[in-house]
Parts: C-alpha cells; structure tokens; sequence
C-alpha cells in the first residue's frame, strides 16, 4: 500500500499553507499566510479563491462542521460551515462560500487549534496563551478546561464527545468536561509535542513531536508504537475516518501507517514541512497543507487483500487487480468511480465505489452483480459464506453474494459510523454488535431477518468488551461468540438461548487478538509470546477437564516482537509482524478432518483417525464431540484413550439406562448441565428419576419440592436425608423437613420395593425399544439402575 502523489505545478498560494479540510471526497478547502481561502475540486482539477482574509489575520487551523451531526447531505452537498482558527486571537466560522458568519475573541495571542465535537454540539480551542476553551455551536463561551503556562499546540475530541484530549509541553492530558473528575496526564516524548489526534472508532491517539518520533497510544496512556528518529520533527498527524490507517507528515515527508504504527510507505515530496493534514471522508485521499504554497494530494493505491490462492490489488484509483497464484492468471477490473472498500472472502470479492456496490464471484470476473448504494461513504464489510455484512454512515445492511438486501440490524443509539472489526461479527445466521453507549453489552440479531435473536436479550459481560467474533460453522442452536474484554480475558459464550441465563466461560487470560476458522470450529489467539489455537473450544462446555487437552501451543519468536494475528484460513494462521511483513503458520489437519466426520457423523471413521495419529488432543476432541452428541460408545472410547477411568465408568453405567430420555439427562449431568439434566427427566414424565437426580446432586430442598409437588417419594427424599445426616452425625434443622417428617414412616424396605418399581416401569416403557443410534447401543443384558441410584 502506498500513496499516489499529486502536486500542482506552481503553488496557487504565495505563502505557507497551514490548514487544509475537506468538504466532500472531492472537493478541499486550503488556508495559508497569503490571506487567501482557497477551493481544490479533483473533478475538474480547478482551484477558485472563496475569501481574503484581513491583514492581521494568518490562519492556523480548519475543521469543517461534522456531516454526521447534520452539517452536510452526503454525496449532494458537503458540510456548510468550517471554523478557521487564526494568529489575531479569533475564531472565525464560515459559511462554504465564503461569508463570514461569526468572529469570535477567543485568546490572548494565536489560536493554534480548533475541533469541532463529533455531536456538532460544542467547538474546543486552544492557544498560545496555554488555556483550552469549550464554546458552544453558536460561537459563546461555555467553559475554560485548562491554563497552562505554555502554548498548546493540539487538541482534540474523545470518542463520546464527553472529554478533550491536547498537548503540554512533552506531556499528553485527557480532561473530562465534567469538573469532578481527574484528567489523564503522562509524559509521551523527549520534545515539545506539536500534534496528536484521537480516532472515533479505534479510540486510538497518535502523538507527533520535536524530538523527531511519532508515537501511538491507548487511553490509559500506555504506549503501543514508537517510531524510530526521523530526519526532522514529526508536524502534522491525521488518521483515516475507519481507524485502519494513519498519515504522518515532516519536512519534504509524507508516511502512510497501519493502526499499530509500522509504517506502509514513506514518500519524499519536495514541499517543505506539511504543517497540517486532513483525510476525505471515504479515507481513499490525503491533503496536506506545505511550506512551500503548494497543496499535496495523496490517493491511497496498492491496497491488498488474499483469499486462499486469490490476491486482489487496487491499483488505482478506478481499478482493481485480481491475481490466482495457481495458475498466475490476471485479471483486471475496472469501475466507474473510485474505489472506496474492497473485502475478498468465501470465494466472492466485495467492491464498494463512492455510488455502486460490485459483487464478484472467483468462479466468473466478468459478469458482476451491481447495485447502487444509498451513501457513498462504506466504512466496513465483512463477510460470511452466505452474505456480507456492509456499514455506512447510516447503518449497518446484510446483503445476500446476489446483491439482495437481506436485513438491516440496528439497535437503540446505534452509531453507524464508528462500527470497526473487532465491535462487529457476522456468521451465516447470526450478527453481533457490541454497543457503544454500554460496552459491557453485545446485541445479537437473526441475520434473515435483523431481529434480535433467542428471547431478545442481550448478552451483558461483566466488564467492558474490546473484540468480538462469531464461529462459522455448524447449526445455528450452536453458535458461540469469543469475546475479549478490556482485562483481555477470552471468554466464550452461546447465543441462541431461550428462558436461561447464558452461560459465558472464561477460557483463557492476557489474549490480544483472535481469529475463528473459516471452515471449522476451531478458535485461534494470540497471546505474549505464544500462539494458542484450541481444535474444540465447545469443550468448555461438555467437560471443563478436557479443554485444556485440546489447546495446541506455539511459540511466536519467529515472528518477532508482537505480531498481528490477521485469519485463520484451513490450517494455516496468517500473522503479521511488526515491520508490517506477512508470515504464515500451520497446524496439523487432522483436527480439522476430525470436524468433518462428525459433522456427518462417521463416528467409525472418526475413531480409526485418532487410532492412526495417537495424539491425545484429538481423543480428547472426540471425547468431547461425542459426549455433546449423546454418542455413549465413541464416548466411551475416547475417554479410556486419554485415561479418564472415572468418565469411563459413569458412561458404562449410563448405558445401562433404559430410557433414552435418562440417558440424555446423566449425559447432560456429565457436562455439568444439572438444569438441563432435570429439565429433560421432567419433559419425559420421569418424575422419579428428577428426584433421585437431584438426591445424587445433595440438592435436597429441590428434591423435597419436586416430591411435594407431584405427590410422590416424599418418604424416599426423607430416608435419604436422615442417611445422610447420620453419616455426617448432624440433626436436622431445616423447617421443610421437620414440617414433613411428622406422621411420614421411614421403611426402607417399602422404599427399596416402591424404587424397584419405577425400574421396572421403565425396563416397559415403549421408548426402550426404539432405536438408539449408531454410537448409542446398549448391550443385551437386562437393565438396571446405575451404581448411583442403588440404596
């Protein structure tokens, strides 16, 4: 990725340049030391004067009123009105055509800075008299956040609008507008720190300064990149609208970077120091305002995205390249206006243009499926096997490969335009949006309809929620979502849920990044100085004991110091090192074959594969595959190949189980799911079977409810609690028991005879008889109770 440079052949202004903006994608306004406001179309490559400005007044900054609060109409019109902050103490706002609409004394000395809020609603200034000043849209005072006893260079807004980010000195300060509250303060370069900026929708803040470095950081001031020293000191910074990407410019330099800091690629224009930089608001375009009175144009190409054995490069800005490396065929797509986003995934290529949207299949480049979009300005796609999910400044839509709109997902105060990767998942039946407002909470909704899903609740974490992502394979019953929370714990959760509470499990500490795979249900992350991918992360949820015999390992070393995790495709992990340079990874494919047979459910064939590669992770796998499917023979194997005695043993006593129903609540019991286990014996009438359940379990009070309630073995629950206090040498004490106990007879001899009863009702249940499956046959000998439900 690089930039395409344009330069005019003179410069248009006769003095510096110090402020640039955009209006539209196509259309930029410059300020510079020769008075003059200038006017830039790319349409028609003409530039007009719009004003001149007083003698006194030298320009130092323009921000042009935010689109998103109302201030422009899209592909129509640009925003209507732009602050210029200037040497004179003002702040002048003004109209597009150049009227003046408010002059405004704002500080004693120059205003070096000014932003508008991302609401519209409040305008921040800071100047050469150190103080940092809120006004309100019309141009009044609302409040002084800060006197400093040096200039501030640079200030800019919080993502929520709700607190100010600006320089002191070598030092950063995040001030809240609320006065209670501490602001944020800590030492971020050597050199006096001349521009930083905080991106909406990564909530990342980029810091540039005298001592020649830039810098990245989170907001709790900790630095994520530091470049190495360039020639000269870093002037002006700008991230991208989408957050992916950031522009540095110093003298005769202009550098593209990548969110995490490494940079993509460095050119050397001859225009002295770019003292500001502002990015158009399809992030496709750069312009930079230079020492030398030109205006610098930068069009982002060589864009690139792989899919399997497909390369697709955007070459320019009209046209895209697409490269099989099997065979080293080309193929060249042109379009009819610029390209904005592109995404290459599940054998279809998504290509978005500021007024169409283009719809490839790897299987035919020539006959695209084309649609018209509402908004030029797509920020986001990703893509599942059956649909794409595309974001705009208005929404978040799920298309269909055949350029059908299938929904549009939304919630209350939903904020299209700040959706990024890693707050939103899609998968072939389910979207997830984390919420911005509240970011302990994810939404879920159906992606065939945009409804919420299950029984319309959201899923609610119990700390703030960094990363989501959703698996892609298997039933929609069995979708889970990963979430990484702000402690970086891995937590996994299920999301179709009716009348339960979910059940989030945490499975691992410290993780930065993960990926699912696109063709099985494996998880992969990222953690300091290791790899972990587990082949069946569902484990958590059969047996707690077997997921950590699932988990493969490797050391990241080779990779350098904190690499990217980028997909997880096949058996290959794509990771990307710090200076920015792809590396693959591979695990072994059995575990993914393993995936396929059950899915089909070739339990023989999943079997003889374990016993061919005698690897304990893949038994461990099948145990776990096997006890979710009820599959009690393969469970049973499984278990006796990996040791678990214990597991082996319960499941032989299964077995022996009659009834279908009883043995799907001991295999649910096995999972640790006792609800499940009683819900399930209460469904199919065994009432007896829910009582001695909950007996095994020590859960008396419900045992004595359930006996109650259905007028049956009050006297079992009975006998079997006096046992048990007498074993532990205790008197009773419960009231509902004592209640109880009054005129009941204890006769374990009635009680053994009533038990032996319900066995052999269910030895004649019709159920007996009917088919158990494949992998869940029982032996001829005549039924009987398990070990554990003997008196």
């Amino acid at each position: 990725m690089r930039f395409k440079i344009t330069l005019q052949k003179e410069p248009k202004h006769t003095e510096l340049v110090t402020c640039v903006g955009w209006t539209t994608p196509d259309e930029l306004y410059s300020g510079a030391d020769d008075h003059q406001v200038m006017k830039w179309s790319l349409l028609n490559g003409e530039t007009s004067k719009v004003i001149n400005l007083p003698p006194d007044c030298f320009p130092t900054d323009m921000h042009w009123f935010p689109k998103a609060a109302g201030g422009g109409g899209g592909k129509k019109g640009g925003a209507e009105l732009f602050v210029l902050t200037s040497s004179d103490g003002k702040f002048h706002l003004i109209n597009r055509l150049g009227r003046i609409e408010k002059s405004t004394e704002a500080h004693k000395g120059a205003v070096l800075s000014g932003r508008w809020s991302y609401d519209g609603t409040a305008l921040v200034t800071a100047g050469e008299d150190g103080q940092v000043k809120i006004w309100s849209r019309s141009g009044m005072l609302r409040s002084t956040l800060t006197q400093n006893s040096i200039p501030v260079y640079g200030v800019c807004w919080g993502p929520d609008s709700d607190q100010v980010l600006f320089t002191n000195g070598r030092q950063l300060v995040i001030k809240p507008l609320q006065a209670n509250i501490k602001p944020l303060m800590w030492k971020a370069h050597e050199g006096v720190i001349l521009t930083v900026d905080w991106n909406a929708v990564n909530n990342l803040i980029i810091s540039g300064a005298e001592d020649c470095r830039y810098k990245v950081w989170d907001t709790f001031g900790r630095l994520l990149y530091s470049s190495s020293v360039h020639e000269y000191p870093i002037t002006s910074l700008s991230w991208t609208p989408d957050g992916e990407m950031f522009a540095v410019g110093s003298f005769n330099t202009l550098r593209l970077c990548d969110r995490c800091g490494w940079s993509y690629a460095l050119e050397k224009p001859n225009t002295g120091s770019i003292f500001n930089l502002a990015w158009s608001s399809d992030g496709t375009q750069v312009g930079g305002a230079c020492g030398n009175g030109q205006v610098i144009f930068g069009n982002v190409i060589e864009r690139r995205t792989e899919w399997k054995n497909f390369e697709a490069t955007v070459v320019g800005a009209k046209q895209i390249t697409v490269r099989n490396v099997v065979n080293d065929t080309i193929e060249k797509l042109d379009f009819r206006d610029r390209i904005i986003k592109m995404a290459l995934g599940y054998n279809h290529l998504v290509v978005t243009t500021s007024s169409q949207c283009y719809v490839y299949s790897t299987k035919n480049w020539n006959t695209p499926v084309i649609f018209e979009l509402k908004e030029g300005s797509v920020t986001l796609i990703k893509q599942a096997e059956k649909h794409f999910l595309m974001v705009d400044g208005a929404g978040a839509y799920v298309f269909s490969y055949d350029g059908r709109m299938v929904c549009s997902p939304k919630h209350q105060g939903m904020k299209a335009d700040i959706l990024n990767p890693q707050t939103v998942a899609i998968s072939n039946d389910t979207v997830a949006i984390r919420d911005k407002a509240d970011e302990k909470v994810v939404y879920v909704f159906d992606a065939q309809t945009g409804k919420s899903m299950g029984d319309g609740k959201p899923i609610r974490h119990m700390v703030e929620v960094m990363e989501i992502a959703l698996d892609q394979c298997g039933p929609a019953s069995e979708r889970k979502i990963s979430i990484i929370d702000r402690n970086r714990d891995l937590f996994l959760t299920s999301v179709r849920i009716f009348g339960m509470e979910r059940k989030s499990i945490k499975i691992a500490s410290m993780i930065h990044m993960m990926a699912w795979n696109n063709e099985t249900n494996m998880l992969a992350a990222l953690t300091d100085g290791k790899i972990f991918v587990w082949y069946y992360p569902s484990a958590v949820y059969v047996d707690k004991d077997l997921l950590p015999k699932t988990v493969f390992e490797k050391d990241t070393s080779e990779f350098g110091k904190s690499p990217q995790l980028m997909g997880f495709i096949g058996s290959h992990l794509l990771l990307r090192r710090m200076d920015g340079s792809l590396m693959s990874t591979t695990i072994a494919p059995y575990p993914a074959i393993l995936h396929g047979f059950v899915g089909d459910s070739r339990w023989e064939d999943a079997v003889r594969l374990c016993r061919f590669v005698k690897d304990d992770s893949l038994w461990a796998c099948l145990a776990a595959m096997a006890t979710y499917s009820k599959d009690l023979n393969t469970a049973e194997i499984a278990y006796a190949a990996i040791r678990e005695v214990d597991k082996v043993q319960f499941i032989s006593n299964i077995k022996d189980i009659p009834v279908k129903e009883a043995r799907n609540a001991e295999m649910a019991l096995l999972c640790g799911n006792h609800a499940d286990a009683e819900a399930l014996l209460l469904q199919a009438g065994l009432v007896f079977r829910a009582i001695m359940l909950n007996i095994q379990l020590y859960n008396w009070d419900r045992a004595l409810e359930l006996a109650v309630k259905h007028k049956t073995h009050v006297d079992t629950v009975l006998a079997f609690r006096q046992r048990h206090l007498s074993r532990m040498d205790t008197r009773e004490t419960n009231k509902r028991f004592l209640q109880h106990q009054e005129g009941v007879e204890i006769n374990w001899d009635k009680i053994t005879a009533k038990m032996e009863v319900e066995y052999q009702k269910e030895r004649e249940r019709p159920a007996m008889t009917s088919a158990m499956g494949a992998g869940d046959s029982t032996s001829n000998a005549p039924p009987r109770p398990s070990r554990r439900e003997r008196p």
